[in-house]
C-alpha cells in the first residue's frame, strides 16, 4: 500500500468514526459513575467510540481522536496544527506527550475488568522527528506489555502513513479498585 493509500484510509477512517459517534450522541465530557459501573474497561472504550458515552474534552483541544480499539490495543488519529506550535515555532512536546498518553492508557484500558481503573504514573516520551501543521494526520498506536493487578506497562509509536516514525513512548500506570460509590 502506497503512503497515498494509507492516508486515503485513514481519513476514510477518521470520518467514519468520527460519523458514527455524532450518530451515537457523543460529544465531549465526563462520563458519570453510573454510566461506567459495572463496564469493563474495553467496553468503556467501544460505547464512547459509538456516541454512547463522551469522549474527552481534550481530544477537542488537541485535535485528535479515538479510532480504533482491540484488546490491549489503541490508535489515535491527530493532525498538529499552528495553534500547537511552541515559541520556538515547532509542534509543542505536549502535542506528542498528550497523544500518545492517550494511545498507551487507553491501550491499558482496554485490558482493566470491571470495577478496576489505572492512571498514568509515569511516561517517557521520545520525539524522533518534527512534526507540523503540514505533516498532516498522525496515529498515536498503543500497546500492552504487561496488565497485572497493580500495574500496567504499554508502549506507543506515533507514525505517519508514510510509516516514518515521529515518537515513541512507555509507560506505567497504577491500576487500582474503582470506590464503591455510596
Amino acid at each position: 500500500m502506497t503512503p497515498q493509500d494509507t492516508l486515503t484510509q485513514w481519513l476514510e477512517q477518521s470520518a467514519a468514526v468520527h460519523a458514527r459517534m455524532l450518530a451515537g450522541g457523543g460529544k465531549p465530557g465526563l462520563a458519570g459513575p453510573a454510566q461506567v459501573a459495572g463496564k469493563t474497561g474495553m467496553e468503556i472504550m467501544q460505547a464512547m467510540l459509538a456516541g454512547e458515552l463522551p469522549y474527552p474534552h481534550i481530544a477537542e483541544t488537541l485535535d485528535f481522536a479515538l479510532i480504533e480499539i482491540a484488546p490491549g490495543k489503541a490508535t489515535f488519529q491527530g493532525t498538529p496544527q499552528l495553534k500547537h506550535y511552541n515559541p520556538l515555532g515547532t509542534v509543542h512536546g505536549g502535542w506528542y506527550a498528550t497523544l500518545l498518553d492517550s494511545a498507551v492508557g487507553c491501550a491499558v484500558h482496554t485490558m482493566m475488568p470491571a470495577g478496576r481503573a489505572y492512571t498514568t504514573a509515569e511516561l517517557s516520551v521520545n520525539i524522533v522527528r518534527a512534526a507540523s501543521h503540514a505533516s498532516g494526520p498522525l496515529r498515536a498506536i498503543g500497546s500492552v506489555i504487561h496488565c497485572g493487578r497493580q500495574l500496567a506497562t504499554a508502549e506507543g509509536r506515533i507514525v505517519g502513513p508514510d510509516g516514518k516514525l515521529y515518537a515513541h513512548a512507555t509507560t506505567t500506570c497504577l491500576v487500582f479498585e474503582v470506590p464503591a460509590q455510596g
